[in-house]
Formats: structure tokens, C-alpha cells, sequence
């Protein structure tokens, strides 16, 4: 961003300079028209540029790349956290306490059936809105294996302050055992 910035930077730069040099002459359309063509396509090319980085950068290309990365979808309602865990056999379902294997990154994938919420986990991550019908995406990871806090930490009503999760690191040996079905 610092290099484009730059070479934008420069380039009104060097814009203006020519607009103040330019000499008091009665024929000024060629220069004008270089100046005007080049006020229509820069932004036109730094658009496609965004574009294209968005396209490539998208939260579905970001966890589809990813390959043996833990992904939870985790939905927030007034007052309580539903989390999803889908495998290839089975689809558990947790409510207020998100378990995450120990010393590997997950991706959580956070959306909201309500109102806005706010997802954190302040020994983990930072935070990240929980927006109804969008879906947003946050990577978190323990070292070690534990137990962490976390709660809504925007306004969304009456119930806020009881709006709390916990999440529980795995070591291998429970993370397995969560993944057959079994209680920790």
C-alpha cells in the first residue's frame, strides 16, 4: 500500500508541476488531453487492481487455500454463541463454548442471525463484527492447551453483559476425542 501510495503521490506530483509549467501558449489540447486521459484511466486501472486482490484475497479463497486448517462457523444471537463443526461424518454442534485444537491455527467463520455482535477473544485474537448475512472471518490460535474467556463485546440489548463464550484449547489426545463425538 506505502508503494502505491508513493507512485500515486508522484504522479499528481508531477501532474500539478506540469499543469504549473505549462507555458501560456494558445495551443494547449495536446497536453490537456494527455492530463484528462490520464484522469480517467488511473483510476480506472487502480480500480481493477482492488478488484482483482479482492477477488483473489476473499475470505472463500483464503480458507478454501488452506489445507488441514480447523473451520468453525460460529452464528450470534441475543444472548448466546452457536458454534457449527462440520467433518466428513458428522456435524456437532456446540452452544457457548467453542472448542479449538491446541497449536494450530482455526478459522472461524462468524456471522449473525439478529443484530450486530462482536466476537472476542482478547487472549486469542482480536475482534471482529458478527453482521446478519455476512459472513466474516477471523484465525485464531492457542499455543497451549486451555481455557479462554470471550464475549460480544458490542451492544445488542438488554441481555449484553451475559453475552459470554468459552473456549477450550485441546491438547491432540481430547481434540481427537471431541472429533468422535466424545465429551472432554
Amino acid at each position: 500500500m506505502l508503494a502505491g501510495a508513493t507512485v500515486l503521490t508522484l504522479l499528481v506530483v508531477g501532474l500539478l508541476a506540469l499543469a504549473f509549467r505549462r507555458r501560456a501558449r494558445e495551443d494547449t489540447t495536446k497536453e490537456s488531453l494527455w492530463i484528462g486521459w490520464l484522469g480517467v484511466t488511473m483510476p480506472i486501472l487502480v480500480l481493477i487492481v482492488l478488484l482483482g486482490s479482492a477477488l483473489m484475497l476473499g475470505e472463500r479463497t483464503i480458507v478454501r487455500s488452506i489445507s488441514g486448517v480447523v473451520v468453525i462457523e460460529a452464528t450470534g444471537r441475543q444472548w448466546s454463541w452457536e458454534f457449527i463443526y462440520r467433518s466428513r461424518d458428522r456435524t456437532t454442534v456446540t452452544r457457548d463454548v467453542l472448542h479449538i485444537p491446541a497449536g494450530q491455527p482455526v478459522v472461524v467463520r462468524i456471522s449473525a442471525v439478529d443484530v450486530i455482535h462482536s466476537f472476542w477473544v482478547p487472549r486469542l485474537a482480536g475482534k471482529i463484527d458478527a453482521i446478519p448475512g455476512q459472513v466474516n472471518v477471523l484465525r485464531l490460535q492457542a499455543a497451549q492447551p486451555g481455557s479462554f474467556e470471550g464475549q460480544c463485546a458490542e451492544f445488542c440489548g438488554r441481555g449484553h453483559s451475559a453475552h459470554l463464550f468459552r473456549v477450550i484449547s485441546h491438547d491432540e489426545v481430547g481434540w481427537a476425542a471431541f472429533e468422535r463425538g466424545e465429551q472432554p
